[in-house]
């Protein structure tokens, strides 16, 4: 579906409801009305989606419960008043409230796969997928490993989707936030994995002593002060605790890095995001060899570290 390029001089959401339904009959119809909408909106794309008009496709497929590959020439279909009137409500929602479009549709997808998600959790969009997908094959070439942990888990999403990539492996999925964990365990039984996954209250590693795992992966709390209070609206109404992580981001890493050894095999590997926080943990570490990837699909500030080199900077960290 190529984008439109242009849309309407005035926001046509002073009409009634009733009005904008009766006028809007197609499902090209409801996808022009609502990217021209969101353009004059100003919105901010951060979400699962990086423009109007993806945005526009997003809602508008969600709101209609169709696949996000349906066949172009849907567009022609004509709406139900019922549909249009979802429609209609979900753009004014999005564009008064500024709630990111995942948490009106309840779902987002990472990895190509569904996650159920609400208020208690952040909205899944790390580049970590990629690595997923391709099974972590840089690390483990041969054979996956055995038990992985997704440490700040939230949504469950990186944890699962790495069950669902990966179906020999056991996956611990821990958070400190019990409101979070809860809608863990709504995805857990959402894509039925309960034989291999479970889902842990833990203040990082706390809850989780005794445990050793061939693979750890986090996307932590990493945004610095400054970064937390310029964020755009739409941000705000994701959980606090799962963005910020004081004065430069690193609290929480800083934890990670100091205890992630513990709870390593001797052959296993690290892998935490921190986003546009990696120049304060290069300036803070200066002599640590963190090994940042690269993604083709974008994204940056994931960095992986082998147990033996937690070992060699031990002393970095503690």
């Amino acid at each position: 579906m190529a984008e439109p390029s242009a849309s309407s001089s005035a926001s046509t959401l002073t009409l009634t409801d009733e009005a904008l339904v009766e006028g809007l009959i197609t499902l090209r119809d409801c996808l022009r009305w609502t990217a021209s909408e969101f353009h004059l909106a100003g919105l901010h794309y951060g979400h699962g989606t990086d423009s109007a008009w993806d945005e526009a496709v997003a809602l508008t497929l969600g709101a209609l419960h169709l696949p996000w590959n349906v066949d172009p020439g849907v567009q022609e279909a004509r709406l139900l008043p019922m549909e249009r009137a979802r429609i209609v409500a979900l753009v004014r929602e999005r564009i008064t409230s500024r709630r990111p479009l995942p948490y009106l549709l309840g779902e987002a997808f990472f990895a190509g796969l569904p996650f159920s998600v609400d208020e208690r959790v952040l909205i899944p969009r790390s580049p970590i997928a990629e690595l997923i997908e391709h099974g972590f094959g840089a690390w483990f070439p041969m054979e996956p490993p055995a038990r992985v942990l997704d440490l700040c888990t939230g949504s469950g999403c990186i944890g699962l989707a790495t069950a669902l990539y990966l179906p020999t492996c056991e996956v611990d999925l821990a958070d400190i936030s019990p409101e979070a964990l809860t809608v863990a365990r709504q995805n857990i039984a959402r894509h039925d994995v309960a034989e291999r996954v479970r889902a842990v209250e833990s203040d990082l590693f706390a809850g989780l002593e005794g445990e050793r795992y061939d693979l750890i992966v986090s996307n932590p709390p990493y945004v610095d002060e400054r970064d937390l209070a310029t964020m755009p609206a739409e941000f705000g109404h994701e959980p606090g605790l799962a963005l910020g992580a004081g004065d430069d981001g690193l609290d929480i890493v800083r934890r990670i890095l100091r205890e992630a050894r513990d709870h390593l095999t001797d052959d296993g590997v690290l892998i935490v995001e921190v986003g546009n926080s990696d120049r304060h943990l290069e300036a803070a570490f200066p002599e640590v060899p963190f090994l940042w990837l690269e993604f083709e699909r974008g994204g940056q500030g994931v960095f992986a570290l082998t147990a033996a080199e937690l070992d060699a900077h031990a002393a970095s960290f503690s």
